[in-house]
């Protein structure tokens, strides 16, 4: 019997990978990604103190019928960035967390930059 590799363990793997090259900053933090299949999660990070500074996901959306498409992505992107602008964040790195950038991932992103947050 083959046993198929977990594409979970896969990411977390790539995820090490991009991690070893970004760090967040005081002065640019990072915009890091979580993708299930229902809903997307995005959170900027501080990474030398150890703190999230602000967190957005679709359970906050609540006129959304489906959290897991790419509307719903790109309204979490404004979303993030528009409480990022409050606490006074305008650049940050972008983190996408393993996944590929493409569809819901890219979304967000797109969002993100068109509530202002320069990537």
């Amino acid at each position: 019997m083959i046993k198929k590799p977990s594409s979970e363990i896969a990411r977390h793997k790539r995820h090490k990978s991009v991690r070893k090259h970004i760090s967040g900053t005081a002065e640019r933090p990072r915009l890091n990604v979580y993708r299930s299949l229902n809903n997307i999660y995005a959170q900027i990070i501080d990474d030398v103190k150890g703190v999230t500074l602000v967190a957005a996901s679709t359970l906050e959306l609540k006129d959304l019928k489906n959290g897991g498409n790419k509307e719903a992505a790109n309204e979490v992107g404004k979303l993030v960035a528009k409480k990022a602008a409050e606490k006074g964040i305008t650049n940050v790195v972008f983190d996408r967390g393993g996944y590929v950038y493409h569809g819901r991932v890219a979304s967000l992103a797109d969002g993100a930059r068109e509530g202002g947050l320069v990537f």
